[in-house]
């Protein structure tokens, strides 16, 4: 497990325990609104697939500067899983030439119809966990509950 920046390292760490493998964080140094440079690395991806996670993808600099550095660092196939995926500007440019395999986003934003033609990326949806919510807050239920089960 992956976290691109500091800013994801509790949650990629969460997740690398519940997934019982190891946790990698990206040093990542802010060039501009739109650019980003990834450096340094704690961890190790040598040899390795590796998920790497983030809440949102914007312009794609983040995880495309952190892919790139995994690849050089020796890591096998990268994955990415965001939660809100924008692609603005050169964000799917940026995704098509990164070392990526797939990107994973939510239907929180729906995909424009650029977006929609880019091979890896998928959609998944959380119709049904919304809707189950929901219906949890209505009958004055535990909301929390439901993600226990996932």
């Amino acid at each position: 497990m992956v976290s691109p920046d500091v800013g994801n390292m509790k949650i990629a760490a969460r997740y690398a325990e519940h997934l019982g493998g190891e946790l990698a964080i990206v040093y990542k140094k802010r060039v501009s609104g739109s650019e980003v440079e990834a450096n340094e690395m704690i961890g190790e991806v040598e040899g390795r697939n590796v998920l790497m996670c983030d809440d949102i993808i914007a312009t794609a600099g983040t995880v495309c500067s952190a892919a790139n550095l995994l690849k050089e660092r020796g890591a096998e196939k990268i994955y990415v899983g965001v939660t809100h995926g924008i692609f603005a500007l050169q964000a799917l440019k940026r995704l098509a030439e990164a070392p990526i395999e797939e990107v994973v986003v939510t239907d929180t934003i729906p995909l424009s119809e650029q977006a929609k033609k880019v091979d890896i990326v998928k959609v998944l949806s959380i119709a049904a966990m919304l809707g189950e919510a929901i219906k949890r807050i209505h009958r004055n239920e535990s909301v929390s509950n439901l993600f226990n089960n996932i």
